[in-house]
């Protein structure tokens, strides 16, 4: 599988599809506060999961939100409160 990561802005979601098929493969939903960036859900195709691809879209997701804007993460998902959990060197980016 050749991973293909996107942010859909107007679906208010980072998507990594499968680059050979374009099937969605996992999902960040978000919800955008006035300076902060609420991770809503994370969510991976049953038949993908355990393979990584979660905590792949998720700093796809934070690594986003860092270069393009001065907004703060607000981890509403446990998943992704999790995965700060497990990157404490990106703990600056969180607000409540």
């Amino acid at each position: 599988m050749t991973p293909q990561f996107l942010h859909e802005p107007d679906a208010h979601r980072y998507v990594l599809r499968n680059g050979d098929d374009g099937a969605i493969v996992a999902v960040v939903d978000y919800a955008v506060n006035d300076s902060a960036v609420s991770f809503t859900r994370t969510y991976t195709t049953p038949m993908q999961r355990g393979k990584g691809f979660a905590a792949q879209i998720v700093k796809f997701a934070v690594d986003d939100v860092e270069a393009a804007s001065d907004k703060r993460i607000v981890p509403m998902c446990w998943y992704v409160a999790d995965w700060f959990e497990a990157n404490p060197e990106r703990a600056g980016l969180l607000t409540r």
